[in-house]
C-alpha cells in the first residue's frame, strides 16, 4: 500500500475498487466513499460532508434514538470501513474516503439534537425554522473548519494514528469539538420554551 497521501489541494482521481474485489468488499468500498459523495476530484471531504448531512436529516427526523443508534453503529464500524477501503484503493487515507466525514458530521449535530430532544423541540427541527438553518450552517461550517485546519488535538491524531482508526479519529475529534461549540452557541442565544 502506498503511504503517500494525495495532496488534497489538487484535483485527484478516486482510485477505483479492484474488479476482483468480492461483493462484500465492493459494498464496503461504496460505504467508504460515502455512496459516491466522495467521488469529486476536488474537495472530496467537503462533498462527503454534504453527503453525511443529507443522510443525517432523515435520521434525525426518524427520532432521536434512531439518530443515536445509527451514529454509534457508524462510529463502531467506521475503522473497518475506512481501513478496508484504504486497502482496496492501495493508498493510506485517500481523501476520497469520506465515511469518516459522514460520522464526523453526525457527531457535530448530536449535542444539539440531544438538547432539542430533551426540550421536546426535535419535532420542530425542519427547514421552516431559523434554528434548523443556524444548526446546519454552524455544525457543517465548524466541522469543515476543524477538519481542514486540524488544531490540536486533531492534528496530533492525524499525524500519529494510522490505519482505519487513524482515518476516523481526526474527524471524530473535529465532529465532537464542532458539536460542543455549536450547541453552546445555539442555546446561548435561542430561547428554550
Amino acid at each position: 500500500m502506498s503511504q503517500t497521501k494525495p495532496d488534497i489541494y489538487q484535483s485527484n482521481h478516486c482510485p477505483p475498487c479492484p474488479p476482483t474485489a468480492s461483493t462484500f468488499d465492493k459494498c464496503i468500498y461504496w460505504l467508504g466513499i460515502g455512496l459516491g459523495s466522495g467521488l469529486p476530484r476536488r474537495a472530496a471531504g467537503t462533498w462527503g460532508t454534504v453527503g453525511g448531512l443529507v443522510v443525517a436529516l432523515p435520521m434525525i427526523w426518524a427520532g432521536f434514538w434512531v439518530f443515536v443508534v445509527v451514529t454509534l453503529i457508524g462510529l463502531i464500524v467506521g475503522s473497518f470501513i475506512c481501513g478496508q477501503t484504504s486497502r482496496l484503493m492501495g493508498i493510506d487515507d485517500d481523501p476520497h474516503i469520506v465515511w469518516d466525514e459522514w460520522v464526523g458530521m453526525w457527531l457535530s449535530l448530536l449535542p444539539t439534537v440531544f438538547v432539542l430532544h430533551q426540550f421536546g423541540q426535535l419535532s420542530d427541527f425542519y427547514p421552516n425554522s431559523i434554528t434548523f438553518w443556524i444548526v446546519i450552517v454552524l455544525s457543517f461550517g465548524l466541522f469543515r473548519l476543524f477538519d481542514i485546519l486540524k488544531p490540536a488535538p486533531i492534528s496530533w491524531a492525524d499525524k500519529h494514528v494510522s490505519g482505519g482508526f487513524g482515518i476516523m479519529l481526526d474527524d471524530v475529534l473535529a465532529g465532537i469539538i464542532a458539536g460542543m461549540i455549536t450547541v453552546i452557541i445555539v442555546f446561548s442565544f435561542a430561547p428554550m420554551t
